[in-house]
């Protein structure tokens, strides 16, 4: 059966999960022996090569997924955390023999919910991997809600039998590194640049900093950003001067502030999030969270396989780190 055998082969031959399968393969810790017996037979029974997505497809037995990304939000800079996203889930898709195309927001923002499921299922789609989703993308929830399409949103709520929700906790996240970056520091009066309007992301992260901001009596001055790095220039250059610090929603929005305050010839300690590896050319250390944005990625690509093989959705939610980042970070 040499170049027949899929992933989910394996997984039924050995009557366990396709995602259990993936877990063996990658050496996962947390497997029993006897399942790792069981998988490592039926590997060997089946002559199964791992890495092999053409065996996949040439079986006709698994279901094509699409990964759907919002890539607008730092039209200044090359969009990192998008490229994480891609890389992520591409990789483990490979891994499960899963085939898998990548669509953005825009190639779908016109239509309807009608067109939309046309259009997936005319590209033979049945899960969805989707990053960026907000409140105002009305018509994609829509499309989630109808249960047509198994999904997994990334960074948005959204569960039930169908779909799954994968995250950091943001709003634990924002107050842990705020609270870090002041430390015992004096700083009262905080400039604090929010993310995308109506973004559940942007939601969650100010309602740490506002649990902080209570906690500590900060008075705290909040703008949106958009998460972009110009307009988080131009709201440092407005506001800046007459504040302790600022604490931005995103690592590219701190860039940006930085950048004003050297123009301005001022010092204010800056604070990010997402701990994208640019924030090592700013110049300075930083305070910021670090997401694995590939594993997370990975584990929405391996939560969708389980959808599909009938479970219920589920949320989940992955742990984030508080870092400093400087330049050695990003060339060690």
């Amino acid at each position: 059966m040499y170049g027949l055998v899929s992933i989910r082969d394996v997984a039924k031959q050995a009557g366990v999960a396709i995602s259990t399968v993936s877990k063996v393969l990658n050496h996962y810790p947390n497997v029993s022996e006897e399942t790792r017996r069981k998988v490592n037979a039926a590997i060997a029974e089946l002559d199964f090569v791992p890495n092999t997505i053409a065996s996949a497809l040439s079986s006709k037995k698994t279901g094509r997924t699409a990964l759907v990304l919002d890539v607008n939000r730092h039209p200044q800079t090359v969009d990192e955390i998008p490229m994480q996203y891609i890389i992520g889930a591409i990789n483990m898709a490979k891994e499960m023999g899963i085939d898998i195309i990548t669509v953005f927001f825009t190639m779908i923002a016109e239509m309807t919910v009608d067109e939309m499921t046309r259009y997936f299922q005319s590209q033979g789609i049945e899960g969805l991997v989707i990053c960026g989703l907000s409140k105002d993308d009305l018509t994609l929830r829509e499309l989630v809600e109808g249960g047509k399409f198994k999904s997994v949103l990334i960074d948005a709520p959204g569960v039930d039998r169908n779909t799954s929700s994968i995250h950091i906790d943001n709003e634990k996240a924002q107050y842990e590194v705020a609270k870090k970056f002041l430390g015992e520091k004096v700083y009262k009066k905080i400039l604090y640049l929010s993310g995308k309007k109506n973004g559940y992301v942007s939601e969650e992260r100010l309602n740490g900093m506002k649990r902080l901001a209570e906690e500590l009596g900060l008075r705290v001055l909040v703008r949106n950003g958009n998460f972009s790095e110009l307009e988080a220039r131009k709201l440092t250059m407005q506001y800046a001067q007459g504040k302790d610090a600022i604490i931005c929603a995103s690592d590219m929005m701190a860039i940006g502030a930085m950048k004003a305050l050297i123009d301005m010839d001022i010092y204010r300690p800056v604070c990010g999030f997402d701990g994208v590896s640019l924030m090592g050319y700013a110049g300075k250390q930083m305070h910021t969270v670090r997401q694995d944005f590939q594993r997370i990625a990975a584990s929405a690509v391996e939560e969708l396989s389980r959808l599909m093989e009938g479970e219920s959705g589920q949320d989940i939610i992955v742990p984030h780190k508080l870092i400093r980042i400087q330049y050695l970070d990003v060339i060690s």
